[in-house]
């Protein structure tokens, strides 16, 4: 285990190792029964899902409520929530088995304020509409596809913060659907993880006023016709 990663990952506090430590092993004993990554070793847990996380910390402000969609093994939403436990976390993951491993996830843990919703993205942004102070997803849709699926549930004001492998189609993209959403991009950051080919970004966008009415669309609409 390469300890500069580790390092940066619990930024040196003992609690938060414990729990970065439990949960790779129960993510990684959980794998074998489940198809929840397909990072299988600790190492690439630690580099490819904790820190690559972590990279987007700075934009989540402490104590606001977090909407994740797609959240499949619980990132970033897990480990920003070790980061700064004061995160209202909302996730929302339309595969049964992978809700009842967040829920494990969230008691192997003793997380408060992290609910799991067992639903499909434009179900839940039909209900929720301007409640979140930020919504995330990562490895989840291209960028006008997320954008529909999650800016309408931003309360005004809010962000979007989206993590994506560089490119420049996705921000142009994320920037032309946001506009229609009434939403603005504000901020590409772009980075690379440590022995890892090819540049991240993280893509985000704040809410200027209400989303139109319309959105988001049925699914299907959402596919054939993006924004």
């Amino acid at each position: 285990m390469n300890d500069e990663i580790i390092s940066e990952v619990t930024a040196g506090d003992g609690v938060k190792a414990e729990k970065f430590k439990k949960f790779c092993e129960y993510l990684l004993s959980e794998n074998k029964k489940f198809n929840i990554t397909a990072i299988t070793d600790t190492d690439g847990v630690y580099l490819k899902h904790f820190l690559d996380s972590l990279c987007g910390k700075v934009f989540f402000e402490s104590g606001k409520k977090v909407l994740e969609i797609g959240s499949g093994g619980g990132f970033p939403s897990v480990p920003l929530k070790i980061n700064d436990e004061s995160l209202d976390f909302t996730l929302v993951e339309a595969s049964a088995k992978k809700c009842a491993f967040l829920n494990s996830v969230k008691e192997l843990l003793g997380f408060s304020a992290f609910k799991v919703e067992n639903a499909r993205a434009e179900d839940f942004a039909k209900n929720n509409r301007e409640e979140f102070d930020f919504v995330t997803a990562r490895a989840v849709a291209n960028s006008p596809v997320l954008c529909e699926l999650t800016l309408p549930c931003l309360k005004t004001g809010g962000k979007g913060v989206f993590y994506k492998n560089f490119s420049v189609t996705e921000i142009t993209d994320a920037e032309r659907a946001a506009k229609k959403l009434n939403c603005e991009l504000i901020e590409v950051h772009r980075y690379e993880l440590p022995e890892v080919p090819g540049e991240r970004c993280i893509i985000v966008v704040q809410k200027k006023a209400e989303c139109p009415a319309v959105y988001p669309r049925p699914y299907n609409k959402i596919l054939k016709k993006p924004l």
